[in-house]
């Protein structure tokens, strides 16, 4: 799996970190998606689509 981050459409809510902490997080000063693991571990594939699927900005993708 890979993950693609378009950071000008994040608009800061932090589904995606509620979803799977060990895979995204948020710049301090602005709430932006930080991606912590471009290339997370297989077991992880159910929380990231969740978290993509709960972005209200839908500016995150995941390539299987």
């Amino acid at each position: 799996m890979k993950i693609h981050i378009d950071e000008n459409r994040c608009c800061g809510g932090g589904q995606c970190v509620l979803a799977a902490p060990e895979v995204f997080g948020q710049r301090d000063e602005d709430g932006t998606v930080l991606l912590l693991d471009p290339r997370p571990a297989e077991e992880l594939l159910p929380r990231v689509l969740d978290a993509a699927a709960r972005c209200p900005a839908v500016a995150i993708r995941v390539e299987q």
